[in-house]
C-alpha cells in the first residue's frame, strides 16, 4: 500500500478566501457567525449562520460560469485551485492518473429554491433551461475535473456530514490501491437558502444563542457553508516531482451505526475512530490533537466523548479536544473537509485551535475541550472525525511527514 502525501490544500469559507484565512480565524478563535434573516422565513426563530460574504462571493462568481454553475460548484472550483495552486501542480500531472472525489450533502441548493420559488409565483413562465445540470450533487465534482482536465474517476459521496470526510478517505484508498497517482477531494455545500434553513429550524437542532460544543448549557449547532479542497499524491509521486509535502494521511475508516437516521451510537464512532487509529499503525498516544465533530448539540457531543474516551483510554485526558464549528459554522457536506484543512494546520504548528463560547464542564460529559484560547499541544500526529445524519461516521489520521517533528 503506498503512503499518501497531503500536497495542496484550498478552503472558502465565511472566514474568506483561502486556508490562511480558514486557518487564522480557527487559531485565534475570530467567528464568522453573524446575524442573518431569511425574508421568507416569517417566523424565522434561529437568527444566526456563518454564510460567504456577499462581496467575496461576487468576487468568485465574476471569475466562473454562474449561468452554468451554481454556488455549491463556484466555490468548490475555487477551492480546487488554490489546492492545485498550492501543490504545484501542472497541465501533465492530470489526466488518466488525476482523480476527483468530491462530495455534497444536498448539491445545488440555491439553484432548487429558485427553480421552486419562479415555478410557485409564476406556473407558466420560462424556468431555468440549466437547472437539472446546476443542481446535481456531481456538478461540483465534474466541474472541478473539467477545469483541470483529470480524466480518471470522478466520484461523488452524499453521506450527509460525512460526506467531505469520506471523499477525502476514498481518494487515499484509491492512491493506494494504484488506481491514481493523485485526487483532489473533499466538499462543497451551499445551503444557506430560505426553504433549507427553515427545515432545519423545525428538526429543533439548531442552537437559538450561541453554539457551545461540549460546554455545559450548550443548546445546538449554527450552519455554515461554504468548500475545502485538498490535493493527495501517491508518496512517490510527490517525491518525484519535487513537491513541498504538508503532511501525510496515514489512517482512514468509516462505519455505520445502522441503528437511529438522527440519533448517535457511540458504538457506531468507537469503532470508527479505533479502525482509523488501527489502519494508521499509530499508538493512541501519537495522536496530540483530535478536531471533533463537535456540534454543540446535546447527544452528539455526548455520544463523540464516550466515543474517544473508549479508544484513547487512559491517554485521553491528555488529548487537546476541540470543536472549530463555532468559528466556521456547520457546513455539512463540506465540514469534514474544511476542519480536516484545519487539522493538517494545527498539526503542522503544534497548535490546537479552542472551542470558543465555551461556559465549563458538563457535568454528564465530565471533561474540558480546548476552551477559548489556542494552546500549544505535543504530538506528531491528528486526527479529524464526521459523524453524520444516517449513523455514517468517517474519521481521518494526519502525521507529520516523516522526517519532520
Amino acid at each position: 500500500m503506498r503512503p499518501v502525501a497531503i500536497t495542496g490544500m484550498g478552503a472558502v469559507t465565511a472566514c474568506g478566501v483561502g486556508v490562511e484565512a480558514l486557518w487564522t480565524a480557527a487559531r485565534d478563535g475570530r467567528s464568522a457567525v453573524h446575524d442573518v434573516s431569511f425574508p421568507r422565513i416569517r417566523q424565522q426563530q434561529v437568527k444566526q449562520a456563518a454564510p460567504i460574504a456577499p462581496e467575496v462571493y461576487e468576487r468568485l462568481a465574476a471569475a466562473a460560469k454562474p449561468r452554468f454553475q451554481d454556488r455549491t460548484a463556484i466555490i468548490g472550483v475555487a477551492a480546487a485551485r488554490e489546492a492545485v495552486a498550492m501543490a504545484g501542480l501542472r497541465p501533465e500531472d492530470f489526466g488518466d492518473r488525476c482523480g476527483v472525489v468530491v462530495g455534497s450533502g444536498l448539491g445545488g441548493a440555491e439553484t432548487i429554491e429558485q427553480g421552486y420559488n419562479r415555478f410557485i409565483e409564476s406556473p407558466g413562465a420560462r424556468g431555468d433551461v440549466m437547472a437539472i445540470p446546476k443542481l446535481m450533487a456531481n456538478s461540483t465534482a465534474s466541474w472541478i475535473a473539467m477545469d483541470f482536465k483529470a480524466t480518471g474517476p470522478t466520484l461523488c459521496l452524499s453521506t450527509a456530514c460525512s460526506s467531505a470526510t469520506q471523499s477525502i478517505g476514498l481518494a487515499a484508498d484509491l492512491i493506494r490501491a494504484g488506481v491514481v497517482d493523485r485526487c483532489i477531494a473533499g466538499g462543497s455545500e451551499a445551503l444557506l437558502v430560505d426553504c433549507a434553513f427553515a427545515a432545519w429550524e423545525m428538526l429543533h437542532v439548531m442552537t437559538t444563542s450561541r453554539c457551545r460544543p461540549f460546554s455545559r448549557e450548550r443548546n445546538g449547532m449554527v450552519l455554515g457553508e461554504g468548500a475545502g479542497i485538498v490535493v493527495l499524491e501517491s508518496m512517490e509521486s510527490a517525491r518525484a516531482r519535487g513537491a513541498d509535502v504538508l503532511a501525510e494521511l496515514v489512517g482512514y475508516a468509516t462505519t455505520t451505526d445502522a441503528s437511529d437516521l438522527l440519533r448517535p451510537d457511540p458504538a457506531g464512532a468507537t469503532s470508527c475512530i479505533r479502525k482509523a487509529l488501527e489502519s494508521s499503525g499509530l499508538s493512541p498516544s501519537r495522536i496530540g490533537y483530535v478536531n471533533a465533530h463537535g456540534t454543540g448539540t446535546i447527544a452528539n457531543d455526548l455520544a463523540e466523548t464516550q466515543a474517544l474516551r473508549a479508544v484513547f483510554g487512559d491517554d485521553f485526558d491528555g488529548l487537546a479536544i476541540s470543536s472549530t464549528k463555532p468559528i466556521h459554522g456547520h457546513a455539512l457536506g463540506a465540514g469534514g473537509a474544511i476542519e480536516f484543512i484545519i487539522t493538517v494546520e494545527a498539526l503542522r504548528a503544534q497548535m490546537a485551535p479552542p472551542t470558543i463560547d465555551f461556559l465549563g464542564i458538563d457535568p454528564k460529559i465530565d471533561f474540558e475541550p480546548v476552551p477559548n484560547v489556542a494552546r500549544p499541544f505535543a504530538g506528531d500526529a491528528a486526527m479529524s472525525n464526521s459523524f453524520a445524519f444516517g449513523g455514517i461516521n468517517a474519521s481521518l489520521v494526519v502525521a507529520l511527514p516523516r522526517g519532520e517533528g
